[in-house]
């Protein structure tokens, strides 16, 4: 007999309620009994008033005993008794028996009792109705796990998202929208099956894909904690972007800080430098990588590793307007750095902000440009307090502690004037000097301003060979043609394939102190997974019934892990299973029926489908 356990995240209404609703008492307070139909409830007019859990089972083998807590809530300004319609719906269906309600399902002490009511319930199924699976789930596993029941014979229903946020407008309707979905898990977890997954070892060496600020950075915090690095860098040295940046605003040495880590990597006994190197052929998966490296004669090197660290930056955009390339006096903001470390001085400097950012063609903000213009400002300023410079700008993006550097440059003199994208600055050279025209709306005229130097605050772009890197590693791009995190705010460093992280100016643009943040970062990450001798199959793996299997290899195509191949001896299709992510592709592609995926068999889907009609 399957004995099941449902935990809903409820919303409650007010309300007339109907038959059981009369046997309310104070809040929370539980009560015995058969409670009345669900769809009896009439003029319902209340609010979601919070998320509820309900744990239900079959105590003793015999009917139902149905212990339902009442809630009341205080919707439009009133207390009113209410019913806790899952509870008593899901009882009255007879898929259970033991129902209970708490406000924070995911808390410590929620979790510590849903322990003990599985064990003391003797309970063998769990289905939960609540947030969201992408974020809980794994915790309410790992409580299943704990009290002795294998983690997949556990259902999830997000009624969050799918119910009480996208029909907050209509509660009636989200209600039974709920109570449909609800049904339809119950008639899966009735029919779930226990999963074992495979172990697999680990290689604790990790690869790190280049050899700037962020991927030393990367390198030496897993060298530190005892791990074996291969460091890759297609130039011939190390450093990177950082090799440009001369000077900082708040009176650090960059090339100081740059220096000091090339040393440490470079003479580190656990970091082998490979410069003038990059990756031809990656195989193998998740703490278990092969990737051939090729060196600058033509010479091929395997090595093996368990994760990759991808840190392979970017550049500086290359302008094709306002003069750049055909005027000795129009300059980039790094070529500027460059000569103003070298102690030039300038007298009349105009600035552009937004050079091949924030367009059609690359419409993302390139960030660093405001700060990079404000900081060669000061510079110019400091070492000719007499100099004229005019920053004109869409809009001026100095965030977190830039804000006060571009406070310091306004009091020193440096005028920020705004232009639109509409009527972008005209530039002209006549006599050596260079003559900027725009619109200015304080004054509400055009004026033109006579400069010595021009400077254009490019944007960052991804440099040549990204899209190759990308098919190498199997990681995607966005649209703006950067490496793309799994989940912004849960995996911000985590590829969606398992094992592969990402770092610095890959990532995205960035400061120097944020790509070295994300090295640690990317490190941590990295590190959890070297530090275990072995690691289990995450998803829910795709099964074989090799009895039917023709080896015609159209799962081998379909899959997007390279989690299937055709086994030479055999003849027949074989899953990989720590690289298979559960995603069902080679179900689809099957023309036997010969693939099944654990989890979504074709009893438990029938099951909810005839549930809901």
């Amino acid at each position: 007999m399957l004995r099941t356990s449902i935990a809903l995240s409820a919303l409650l209404f007010s309300g007339a309620a109907a038959a059981g609703a009369a046997r309310a008492r104070d809040l929370g307070v539980p009560f015995e009994g058969e409670p009345g139909p669900l769809n009896a409830i009439t003029d319902v007019q209340g609010v979601e008033v919070g998320h509820r859990t309900l744990v239900s089972g079959e105590p003793g083998g015999k009917a139902p005993v149905v212990r339902t807590g009442v809630t009341a809530v205080l919707p439009r300004g009133r207390q009113s008794p209410t019913e806790a319609v899952f509870a008593g719906w899901f009882a009255q269906n007879g898929n259970g028996a033991y129902v209970e309600e708490n406000l924070y399902p995911c808390s410590q002490d929620t979790q510590q009792r849903l322990r003990e009511i599985i064990l003391r319930e003797k309970l063998n199924r769990v289905l939960v109705a609540s947030c969201t699976p992408r974020t809980h789930e794994p915790l309410f596993q790992e409580t299943l796990r704990e009290a002795g029941l294998n983690p997949f014979l556990f259902e999830f229903v997000g009624i969050r998202e799918q119910c009480s946020w996208v029909h907050r407008g209509d509660p009636r309707k989200a209600t039974e929208k709920a109570k449909g979905l609800v049904a339809m898990g119950v008639a899966r977890a009735r029919r779930l099956e226990p999963v074992v997954l495979s172990s697999f070892p680990v290689n604790p060496v990790a690869l790190v894909i280049g050899g700037g600020a962020a991927g030393m950075t990367a390198a030496l915090a897993l060298a530190g904690q005892g791990f074996q690095c291969h460091l890759v860098e297609k130039e011939t040295e190390l450093g990177g972007n950082a090799r440009r940046i001369r000077f900082d605003p708040d009176g650090r040495d960059p090339q100081a800080f740059l220096a000091e880590l090339i040393r440490a990597a470079e003479s580190h006994p656990r970091i082998a430098v490979h410069k003038g190197a990059r990756p031809v052929r990656v195989e193998g998966y998740v703490g278990n990588f092969r990737t051939a490296l090729r060196g600058a004669p033509g010479r091929e090197e395997e090595i093996a590793h368990g994760a990759i660290i991808v840190a392979s930056g970017a550049e500086e955009h290359r302008p094709r307007e306002y003069l750049y390339g055909r005027s000795k006096n129009v300059l980039t903001q790094k070529e500027l750095e460059e000569r103003l470390a070298g102690g030039e001085s300038f007298a009349r400097v105009a600035m552009i902000q937004c050079v091949g950012s924030r367009e059609k063609e690359r419409p993302y903000c390139s960030r660093v440009c405001c700060l990079n213009a404000v900081k060669n400002a000061l510079k110019i300023k400091e070492q000719n307090p007499l100099s004229e410079v005019y920053v004109l700008y869409r809009d001026l993006r100095t965030y977190g502690f830039g804000e006060t550097h571009y406070r310091r440059a306004r009091e020193a003199g440096v005028v920020f004037l705004r232009y639109e994208e509409e009527r972008k600055p005209e530039i002209r050279e006549r006599d050596g000097k260079i003559r900027v025209a725009f619109p200015n709306y304080l004054l509400g005229r055009d004026v033109e301003l006579e400069v010595e130097t021009l400077v254009l605050s490019a944007g960052i772009v991804m440099g040549e060979g990204v899209e190759e890197l990308s098919r190498l590693l199997k990681v995607p791009l966005s649209a703006d043609r950067m490496f793309l995190e799994a989940h912004a705010k849960l995996r911000p460093l985590d590829f969606a394939s398992d094992g592969i992280y990402l770092c610095g100016l890959a990532h995205g643009p960035k400061t120097l102190r944020e790509s070295v943040s994300q090295g640690w970062g990317a490190a941590a990450r990295a590190a959890a997974l070297l530090a275990r001798p072995q690691i289990q199959a995450r998803a829910r793996p795709a099964r074989l019934r090799e009895r039917s299997c023709s080896g015609c290899g159209l799962c081998v195509e379909a899959c997007p892990f390279d989690a299937r191949e055709l086994d030479p001896e055999t003849g027949k299709a074989k899953v990989i299973e720590v690289l298979c992510q559960g995603c069902g592709a080679c179900l689809v592609a099957c023309p036997n029926a010969s693939s099944r995926q654990a989890g979504f068999e074709k009893a438990e889907v029938l099951a909810m489908i005839d549930s809901a009609t």
